[in-house]
């Protein structure tokens, strides 16, 4: 995994030399760069290694997924949304830079994924139906859809069904893609990567509900307590720190179920698990 992250970085910086100087391209560079997990690319990467797939020509594909998520951190944290000044460690992107800039470099590395996915040398149809997937993914009945309920439920109180809503749809989806996008690679169980991603999606969220409660900005690598700055429900304020717990531990169960119901190197993909479920960031 350590390997995969670092062809990861190596290719970021490649892709993200392309567009033309100036503010936007160095504030795109200082987002995606700053680090972070890359757990939604090392989904890609890892399923398909699993699978008994040489997973380095896939390399650009996991990087515009990547370059996805970025962007949505650098929107989610502008001050018309979550109103964050603190990202991986470092100033959020309209911190270091400005407003306007931050908008513009979410914007750029959305298109810039766009322009990676279609210049990837795969073959046309398994690229169009990798595209399609992602771009559904992360978009209007997809990630955005969740970005907007989130919102909305700011000034509202959400039950738990409407709470899953919001994390199937904000988070769920772009971690049930890249499987979902393995799946299509190696032709079977797309449905049940898929499934697979969407309890892995849940569970990541509580976990991040659970560690905006218990932990600090240091280690979280941004501000802790803003969930209940900006009157959010979490599934801390609705079920309690303890139940919370037990019902991430029920869902990582399941990911564990479902990974043994694949017809892969189970013990490639428990490993990844494992690393979510140890995670304290």
């Amino acid at each position: 995994m350590e390997q995969m992250i670092q062809g990861i970085n190596k290719r970021l910086e490649e892709l993200l030399s392309q567009p033309q100087s100036g503010a936007v391209k160095e504030a795109m560079k200082y987002s995606v760069l700053a680090g972070g997990k890359r757990l939604r690319p090392v989904l890609l990467l890892t399923a398909l290694k699993a699978y008994g797939y040489d997973y380095h020509q896939y390399l650009d594909v996991a990087c515009a997924i990547e370059m996805i998520h970025t962007y949505s951190l650098i929107h989610d944290d502008l001050p018309a949304m979550d109103n964050d000044d603190l990202r991986r460690g470092r100033p959020t992107c309209h911190k270091q830079f400005d407003e306007a800039t931050a908008i513009l470099a979410g914007d750029g590395l959305l298109n810039q994924a766009m322009n990676v996915m279609m210049n990837t040398a795969i073959d046309d149809h398994m690229k169009v139906m990798l595209t399609s997937v992602l771009f559904k993914a992360s978009g209007v009945s997809g990630m955005i859809y969740g970005q907007q309920q989130d919102m909305y439920y700011e000034s509202h109180q959400a039950t738990l069904e409407e709470l899953e809503d919001i994390h199937h749809y904000k988070t769920g989806c772009l971690i049930s893609a890249p499987l979902e996008m393995a799946g299509i690679i190696i032709g079977k169980e797309q449905k049940e990567l898929r499934n697979l991603g969407f309890h892995l999606g849940l569970a990541f969220q509580i976990q991040d509900d659970i560690l905006d409660v218990t932990s600090d900005s240091q280690t979280l690598g941004k501000n802790v307590g803003s969930d209940e700055e900006n009157g959010k429900t979490t599934y801390v304020s609705l079920l309690g720190l303890e139940k919370s717990k037990a019902y991430a531990d029920d869902l990582f169960k399941k990911c564990l179920e479902d990974i043994y119901g694949l017809t892969c190197n189970h013990g490639i993909m428990i490993a990844l698990l494992e690393k979510v479920i140890r995670r304290v960031n």
